[in-house]
């Protein structure tokens, strides 16, 4: 064991006697290597604590194992080709779920662990996924892999506004797979993609098929900026222009607004942000005293 300002080291020897394949589960008699092993463990102290473990590299027996050699593993300490023990991986496991990657790698450093916002992803990974359970309102819509290219599936659970799963493409045959695997869906809150309509009406015939909020203003907002884009001429005829009334003495009056009509062509709005302009310059000539253009003192 040593120790200085910055870490803590410390060197450690397995004394394991049987050592058991991860593949096959057989047991390793012949040593095939030895080697150290580097380890980050929690910190102490405020101090970084790195464990150095010599190993042992076995030959695997059987013959139908798809490895010929092993490393051991140390329970609750090791992992396959980890860097970090497994106490530190919980920790950033932790870190992770409650801040994100970007602010637990900010984080992480305060509390004696260097890491990365890709090394928290990573951990975040190897946590096994919830337990979906029996969801009765479900939210199906498609997410791109890769825009114009590659497409997914969301599944959500609307009634929480939780993910549930992703499905690799956006056909039918995936999303009636997943409805046959999950029963219990009384509505399905979906977009106007007819492979989903299809795979709703084959794995859950009994569920209501609505459509969610934002497809539905969407397309009413679309429906009608194409009509209002099919009656435009019949719209500009539509307008009357009132002209402004010269200003007052006193300056610009707020109600002299009202004259303005409030849909106007490119025109008149050009029109209007001139009066406007003309009338704001008279204003502030006339808070300061100053005579008006092609007057003579």
């Amino acid at each position: 064991m040593d120790a200085d300002d910055e870490a803590v080291r410390i060197e450690a020897r397995s004394e394991i006697t049987d050592v058991v394949c991860s593949a096959c589960g057989s047991v390793g008699t012949r040593v095939h290597s030895t080697y150290w092993r580097r380890l980050a463990d929690r910190p102490l102290g405020g101090r970084r604590v790195v464990l150095s473990l010599h190993v042992r590299r076995f030959f695997c027996d059987n013959t139908a194992c798809c490895r010929r050699t092993f490393v051991e593993q140390i329970d609750l300490l090791t992992r396959r080709h980890a860097r970090r023990t497994q106490t530190v991986g919980r920790m950033l496991q932790a870190i992770g779920l409650a801040m994100g990657a970007r602010a637990g790698a900010r984080l992480a450093p305060r509390l004696g662990l260097r890491t990365t916002r890709a090394a928290i992803l990573r951990q975040l990974r190897l946590l096994p996924d919830p337990p979906i359970g029996t969801i009765r309102v479900l939210g199906v819509d498609e997410f791109a892999f890769r825009k114009g290219r590659t497409y997914g599936t969301v599944l959500v659970d609307v009634e929480t506004g939780r993910p549930v799963d992703l499905l690799p493409d956006r056909a039918a045959d995936s999303l009636a797979a997943w409805l046959t695997e999950h029963p219990g869906v009384e509505i399905v809150c979906r977009d106007r993609n007819s492979a989903f309509s299809e795979a709703t009406k084959r794995a859950a015939p009994n569920a209501i098929q609505v459509a969610d909020r934002w497809h539905l203003l969407h397309s009413l907002a679309r429906a009608v900026e194409r009509t209002a884009h099919a009656h435009r001429p019949r719209l500009r005829k539509s307008i009357s222009y009132h002209p402004l009334p010269p200003p007052a003495a006193g300056g610009l009056a707020s109600q002299d607004l009202r004259y303005l009509p409030l849909t106007c062509t490119p025109t008149l709005q050009r029109d209007r942000h001139e009066m406007w302009a003309t009338a704001v310059f008279k204003e502030r000539h006339h808070r300061m005293g100053w005579p008006e253009r092609g007057s003579r003192r």
